[in-house]
């Protein structure tokens, strides 16, 4: 009586073939080298008649120019936990497909297109883009030597930390870059923005580097993100305005500042004048009609200095992003 294959998926289902001798099929054996077997049509043949499709061992298999569209269907074929390591696939066809827990660690994807595929936590490291059709390539929140990285950190493995946080720096690199030569600015900003954030998990924390770049980050993230400099300068002016509010300021030679005794009316109108001055100093119009005493100088000189530095960067980023 034959055996079935005794590969089971991270989801708990069991390949259906069957075992040809070492515990699993053809296409799950990892002891079978397919080193330069050219399985294309076998392939695309299994898969495209139902065969099971997930966690298939083909590294360094030839797979140029295979065709894995899913034809007339919403959801793409399944190749989920499969290791394509220095797999062939240069001029595949690979629309919408899954290929989540995987490997594609150098593997030859030039020119091969890759719409709308779902490369969530697969490793992606060495693997050749050019030419490969990126546009909607979801690779997940993070790449799985981010994941690694965080895990090695926390058990105290900084060396091995750092090397999966190069790794991932790497690969968004080679991301950008493709995505670049298709003139694809937005995917590529996106690629070069967390290829920055790699860079920065590899710094010291609390190093003055480290400040450095969290501080541009939050300011502009990377020269990618304008809204994170407007909602750095909403709360620059508010928290500047409360300042002025607490410590007092002057309106016409007369002192204002919160008093306990006061109504919430002019409370609220003391607030508000605070609030205009603190937008007056962050755009240095400076139109004299409130001028600030004692420690609220200090602040406004902060504000002033700030504002002036923050506009010429929002500037620069908007320009940035829209020139695309």
């Amino acid at each position: 009586m034959s055996k079935q294959c005794r590969f089971v998926s991270l989801k708990n289902t069991q390949c259906p073939l069957e075992d040809l001798g070492n515990g699993y099929c053809f296409w799950h054996d990892p002891h079978v080298d397919k080193s330069n077997m050219d399985l294309s049509k076998k392939l695309e043949s299994h898969i495209k008649n139902g065969g099971y499709s997930i966690g298939l061992q083909l590294k360094k298999a030839n797979l140029e120019g295979i065709d894995l569209v899913n034809t007339g269907e919403k959801q793409g074929f399944d190749l989920s936990e499969s290791d394509l390591y220095r797999a062939k696939l240069r001029g595949a066809h690979l629309f919408n497909v899954t290929l989540s827990n995987g490997s594609l660690m150098k593997a030859d994807l030039r020119e091969a297109n890759l719409h709308c595929a779902h490369l969530n936590y697969t490793n992606l490291l060495g693997t050749r883009w050019q030419d490969a059709r990126l546009d909607n390539l979801e690779v997940g929140d993070e790449l799985i030597q981010e994941s690694l990285g965080r895990q090695y950190r926390k058990q105290g493995r900084v060396t091995e930390a750092m090397d999966q946080f190069e790794q991932s720096e790497e690969v968004y690199r080679q991301l950008k870059r493709c995505a670049e030569d298709q003139g694809l600015f937005v995917l590529a900003g996106q690629y070069g923005y967390r290829e920055r954030i790699a860079h920065r998990r590899q710094l010291k924390r609390w190093t003055a580097k480290w400040l450095f770049s969290h501080a541009i980050d939050t300011l502009c993230g990377y020269g990618e993100k304008p809204e994170n400099t407007i909602l750095f300068s909403v709360f620059l002016i508010f928290s500047c305005a409360i300042g002025y509010f607490f410590l007092g300021v002057n309106y016409y030679e007369k002192l204002i500042k919160f008093n306990v005794d006061a109504s919430l009316t002019d409370n609220l109108t003391t607030f508000f004048l605070s609030l205009y001055y603190s937008v007056v100093t962050f755009t240095t119009l400076g139109y004299g009609d409130i001028t600030p005493v004692g420690l609220t100088r200090f602040i406004a000189v902060t504000e002033a200095f700030l504002g002036s530095f923050t506009i010429a960067l929002f500037v620069v980023v908007f320009v940035k992003r829209m020139s695309r």
